[in-house]
Order: C-alpha cells, then structure tokens, then sequence
C-alpha cells in the first residue's frame, strides 16, 4: 500500500505548477507553525489539498499505520470489517488500516471518511481510485465543529491528526462520538509534542469512561505516570522520504523521523488484556552501553522504571534487548 500511495502522489504533483504547489506548501506550512484551531478549513482549493497530501500524507500515513499495528499486534485474529475515519482529510489513515489488514477485493472493508474539507474529501477520492483496497470509500462531507455530525456505527474508528485543529469543546465532542461510534477499537494519533500528548492524555482519559481499555500504547487503564510538564509520552517512525517529497519539503536527507502520540482502546472481549503480568512498554530511545542496554519502560502496573539489561541476564535476554526499539514491548 504504501507504494501505491507513493505512486498515486507523485502522479498528482507531477500535474500541478511546480509554483502553484510551493505558494501552497508555504501557506501549509504557515498554518502548521501558527495558532490552531482555524475558522475555516485549510484545505480551500484543489492546490491546497495536493500539497498537503505531498507534504504531509506519507508521514501521516506512517504514524497511523505503526499506531494501527500496534493495535493488531494486541488483538491478534481481529479484523475490522467497517471503518470509520474521523477528520480525514486525504485518507492516510484509511491506506493504513487497507496495509495493516489486507483487505480481500471480494470482500472489501466498509470505509467512510468525514471531513470538513470539499478539495481534501475529492483529492481523498481520487487518490483511492488507483488502488483496489480502498477505492470503495465513501468519502462524507461534515464539520467537527459546533454540532457533531452523527456517525454510523464502524469496527474501527480513527482520528488522526485533527484534535489540535479544534477547541476544547469540540474535542471532547469528537473523542465522545467516536467511542459511542466504535463496536470494536478508537484509535487516536497526535504530533508527538508536548501539546500533541496532552490532547491525547485528555483523550484517552474521555475513552476510559466511556467503557473501553486501553490496549496500546499503554500496558495499563491506569492513570498515565508522567508528570505533565516535565515529560511527554511519544514514540518516532522513520519516514523514507521520495524524491517527490525531498522537492516538496526541500530536505535533503533520504528519510525523515515523524515523532507522533498515539492511543488504541478497545470494547471488552477484543485484544489481549492489559495490567499485572503483561508487557512493559519502552518509551525512550534505548540507551545503549558497553556490555548494558538501558530501557525506560511504563510498566504493567502503571508506573515508569528503567530496567537495565547486561549479558548476566543471559544471552538470549541481552539480545533481544539490543535489538529493542523504542515503542516496542518488553
């Protein structure tokens, strides 16, 4: 899937003015270093919405997908047969779900997404129709804002990328309406910023009390342990960056790192369950030493510890250490 998207990008900005789509990125690129929410949609024109999906589709893209895999990593077996894409845009999230659960042509995944945006929801669609596993999305038009608009229920509902473009009240109504929405799995993702993690906290906070568990990143229900202020909880997905999108960002390097908070809860009776027991989560880079791996870990009952790791634990135990990544289990 994801060479499918890269293809299908690289074909829409191969047909746009190469200074049509910089004024574009430029006005994208304000918006994002600026105050959100905005009164109006971003995305107002065609040109708008493919510099988007080339400036910030694939690493979207790639947030979501690592978020999603998290979630199939925790509920094995599971499947989503309806999915729900709240704030969408141009669909990322949807390409995502189509990798992280191949979609079978003669039964496809019943996909809608909702967003404010007419030029997004259009370039979405066109976009889609190269590939077979999401080209039956439905593609609805609707505001987050003020009075959510009602949502059918889906097995999956996901919102990537939109809490921070809207108001306190807005948000809550939107992190409410998809738990009511979701008969299986919410899953959330934010820039991994400060205020990216916050939105998310308060999210999952939301989704707790509205009955479900959360599965990932957490490997508790508990309260979050990091103290707001002085930490945040975030993880990284390395991004390879096309020539496409080298031109687009004007970066040189051959990938980036896209740094991304993210939460996946679940309705009782799906996934594995969570708590005493159960996997610890590395939420730092791992510090690696001469003859030591160091991991800092949230911890099953729903506290932060670094444990150190050094060959005396065992070969076999050293080794897996090592090839440890941030984000993974332990």
């Amino acid at each position: 899937m994801e060479q499918e998207l890269r293809g299908a990008l690289a074909a829409l900005v191969d047909g746009l003015p190469a200074r049509q789509a910089s004024a574009a990125v430029e006005r994208l690129i304000g918006h994002y270093r600026g105050e959100t929410p905005t009164g109006a949609p971003v995305l107002r024109e065609r040109a708008d919405a493919v510099a988007y999906a080339a400036y910030r589709m694939p690493a979207t893209f790639a947030a979501a997908s690592a978020a999603l895999d998290a979630l199939a990593a925790r509920a094995p077996g599971w499947a989503p047969a309806s999915h729900l894409d709240i704030g969408g845009g141009t669909g990322a999230a949807v390409w995502a779900a189509a990798q992280v659960w191949e979609t079978s042509r003669t039964a496809p995944r019943a996909t809608t997404v909702l967003d404010w945006a007419e030029p997004a929801l259009a370039l979405g669609r066109e976009l889609a129709s190269s590939a077979d596993a999401v080209r039956e999305t439905a593609w609805r038009a609707g505001s987050l804002r003020g009075s959510v608009p009602a949502m059918g229920p889906a097995d999956l509902v996901t919102a990537s990328y939109v809490l921070g473009e809207l108001d306190a009240d807005d948000r809550r109504a939107v992190v409410d309406a998809a738990a009511r929405a979701a008969r299986g799995a919410v899953v959330l993702v934010e820039p991994g910023t400060p205020d990216g993690y916050l939105r998310v906290r308060e999210a999952r906070d939301a989704l707790l009390a509205a009955g479900l568990r959360v599965l990932a990143p957490c490997p508790h229900d508990a309260t979050c342990p990091i103290v707001v202020g002085q930490d945040w909880c975030h993880f990284a997905v390395r991004v390879a960056r096309s020539s496409l999108h080298r031109r687009v960002k004007g970066g040189e390097l051959g990938y980036e790192d896209e740094k991304y908070s993210y939460v996946a809860a679940v309705r009782d009776g799906l996934g594995e369950a969570v708590g005493a027991g159960g996997p610890a989560r590395v939420v730092r880079r791992p510090l690696l030493r001469k003859g030591q791996v160091l991991l800092d870990l949230c911890a099953p009952e729903g506290g932060l510890t670094r444990r150190t790791v050094t060959k005396r634990d065992g070969a076999d135990t050293y080794r897996a250490a090592r090839k440890t990544d941030w984000g993974d289990t332990w």
